[in-house]
């Protein structure tokens, strides 16, 4: 490595090794790993039930692993080496790490009694402990970025279902993140209403961010991923190029999901 090269900058910014995770009796992921590094766009597909949105919470500590490990930029989450021992990390260490993930989610979980400006600049200031005004300027680019900007001063009552999904990816965006999940951020909208939050994701996909999606817009995920993820209960059993795995895949199982969705 170069002198002055930055040591995060070779590695993943997400590992997932051999991930397991069970609710009770009930086994959700049965050994899922993969990687995604700087600048990959990893859509992930499969139908309801298969373990997408598990997977993607397990990503960022939402949902505890059972068992297996995630690594963002190479550091563990939700765990700790003491003398070669893996320990539970505490809350502090988990979120310190967690600072480097965006999530959206499929709801939009605004804050109602704030303004838009005051959703959006809530977390890097509370957080991040950033000065009012930094994050007041940050936020205001990443609202700029999703085409609202004249929308920050409104509550987000007075707004669209996609304005107010909009919103919640520049709130996410304004922690400055690594990398950013979107859990099925278009299934509660409307076609037209859907198509201005993709048109949003593509640009933050033209603009390199990392990005890990959980879709069932099969077109969106032909043209921005670098990489597709099928999973079938539990496990990831077609993996590659968007070309590869939504044209030509090698599974019957991703073949036939493929053949339903695309009708």
């Amino acid at each position: 490595m170069p002198p002055n090269a930055d040591p995060e900058s070779s590695q993943p910014v997400v590992k997932v090794v051999d991930l397991h995770k069970s609710f009770g009796a009930l086994e959700v992921l049965k050994g899922i790993s993969f990687e995604v590094h700087r600048r990959d766009v990893v859509s992930i597909i499969g139908a309801s039930g298969s373990g997408k949105s598990t997977l993607l919470r397990c990503v960022n500590h939402l949902e505890v692993p059972t068992s297996g490990e995630v690594r963002i930029s190479g550091r563990p989450l939700g765990f700790r080496l003491d003398g070669g021992r893996r320990r539970p990390d505490s809350l502090a260490g988990i979120n310190r790490i967690r600072m480097d993930i965006g999530m959206v989610f499929q709801q939009f979980n605004l804050w109602p009694h704030m303004t838009v400006l005051q959703n959006v600049m809530e977390a890097p200031v509370y957080v991040r402990r950033l000065p009012a005004a930094e994050a007041r300027d940050i936020a205001m680019g990443n609202l700029a970025k999703v085409d609202l900007l004249d929308k920050r001063d409104e509550c987000p009552a007075r707004l669209s279902g996609g304005q107010q999904q909009r919103v919640a990816i520049a709130r996410a965006l304004a922690m400055q993140p690594k990398v950013m999940l979107f859990d099925e951020p278009t299934s509660s909208l409307d076609p037209e209403l859907t198509a201005e939050v993709l048109a949003a994701m593509r640009d933050l996909a033209r603009d390199g961010m990392t990005m890990m999606v959980v879709t069932h817009e099969m077109g969106f995920a032909r043209e921005v991923s670098t990489n597709v993820i099928f999973l079938h209960d539990g496990r990831i059993e077609e993996e590659g190029d968007a070309d590869h795995v939504l044209t030509k895949p090698r599974s019957e199982r991703c073949r036939q999901f493929l053949s339903r969705v695309l009708r």
